[in-house]
């Protein structure tokens, strides 16, 4: 392991997937740390994207593809989708070795062009996303998401190190382990905006090979930005882009956040759809999110001063970056995050539910004075919902941007993010 190399949750899924897989393949942005977690594990690695070799090793996946795959083991192909063959000649490999822990394979987007076999039981896949405040050091790690759900009961407590400027600073500068581990100006908003711009440019076009117009791509883009945290439909997005003149059809919008989607730049919350006591309309509109929320205070160009001086932005934006570290602490429980509305308008802004069943709503606040009518709001969720055939939650809880962990009287908790770990 490299000494500057900060740990990251992916590297006990990673060490879990290769004991029990042949084969496992790490997804997720550029710029989030894939290849250089990939690379603590790693006993061989061959770069598809090398300027020196990338020409031969291309041509070579198209001749023999096997030739790629020599090497000690765990062998890294990184950037794979760039050879898309090579999906086929690993799970084949996987088959004829019948050893785990063979392959990773990471990569910053989803090929188009789909393998001839799924590599179901021969590949494990998982998403990397950039790196959260218990990874980044900045979280104190008081409260365990893990500890909540097996022993809901308990009593939490813990501070905050971070207060409303830290994390508009924290909002601009982002996840990526890059500007988190170089020590020089480390809640600059400079990477996120690089990183927008090179995605822009050329990126989004490298993925499938398209040419898409890069004018339009961060329009569409702002707007995406302009609308995080809610529901906002594909056509609120092209009206916005109309207004701008940028105008776009709806066939035209849903390619370029497909193309988002694939480059794993933005990162939607689906809705829950549990089991109600009533007949309510459940909404299944997805949460729109950046897969960091850098990406969109990059985009409208906003800095620390400027959050700060609007709150209602600040405090979506807040949302989207509860939800980035929710999410992959979820995940590294064997859970999922989801968000829940329905018709009347009751809702919460995530929802963990862990592959036993056992599920928790969230509400995220960035002060404090919202917070009553966030636990109320919990509150009237747990009683909607059919235990009989759902569970009690397990807990309920507001994350916020405040101070203090701690139960209140009524029993919903009080989290602040920089508080939380796995």
């Amino acid at each position: 392991m490299t000494h500057d190399y900060l740990p990251r949750i992916a590297d006990a899924r990673l060490a879990q997937a290769l004991a029990t897989s042949g084969a496992v393949q790490v997804k997720g942005p550029k710029w989030c740390g894939k290849t250089e977690t990939a690379l603590q594990q790693a006993s061989s690695v061959i770069y598809l994207q090398d300027p020196d070799y990338s020409a031969s090793y291309l041509a070579l996946a198209d001749a023999k593809p096997s030739k790629l795959l020599e090497g000690a083991t765990p062998r890294l192909i990184d950037e794979w989708q760039m050879a898309p063959q090579l999906w086929d000649a690993v799970r084949f490999a996987v088959d004829r070795r019948r050893t785990s822990g063979q392959f990773i394979l990471t990569g910053s987007s989803t090929p188009t062009v789909s393998p001839a076999h799924s590599g179901v039981g021969r590949i494990t896949s998982f998403v990397m996303r950039p790196m959260t405040l218990h990874e980044s050091q900045e979280s104190s790690g008081d409260v365990s998401l893990a500890e909540l759900f097996d022993a809901p009961g308990e009593a939490i407590g813990g501070i905050s190190p971070l207060d409303v400027e830290d994390m508009a600073q924290i909002l601009c500068r982002g996840g990526w382990p890059a500007a988190i581990t170089t020590g020089q100006s480390n809640r600059s908003p400079d990477l996120a905006r690089a990183y927008i711009d090179g995605l822009v440019e050329s990126d989004i076009s490298r993925i499938d090979g398209v040419n898409r117009n890069a004018t339009r791509v961060r329009a569409l883009m702002r707007s995406y930005a302009r609308h995080i945290s809610t529901q906002a439909s594909q056509a609120t997005m092209a009206a916005d882009l109309a207004v701008n003149d940028e105008a776009m059809s709806p066939n035209t919008v849903s390619d370029y956040l497909d193309a988002l989607a694939r480059a794993y730049i933005t990162d939607e919350l689906e809705a829950w759809n549990p089991a109600l006591r009533s007949k309510t309309a459940v909404r299944t509109s997805p949460t729109r999110h950046f897969v960091d929320p850098s990406v969109g205070t990059a985009l409208m160009r906003a800095t620390a001063a400027n959050l700060l001086h609007d709150m209602e932005a600040y405090g979506l934006l807040f949302e989207s970056l509860c939800v980035r570290d929710l999410r992959v602490y979820a995940e590294a429980m064997d859970g999922s995050l989801f968000h829940y509305r329905d018709k009347t308008g009751l809702e919460a802004d995530a929802v963990v539910v862990l592959a036993d069943g056992r599920w928790a709503p969230v509400e995220v606040k960035l002060g404090e004075r919202q917070v009553d009518e966030a636990a109320a709001n919990l509150q009237k969720l747990a009683e909607r919902v059919d235990t009989s055939r759902m569970g009690a939650p397990s807990f309920l809880m507001v994350v916020t941007g405040g101070k203090a962990a701690y139960r209140r009287d009524d029993g919903v908790l009080v989290v602040p993010l920089a508080c939380l770990r796995p």
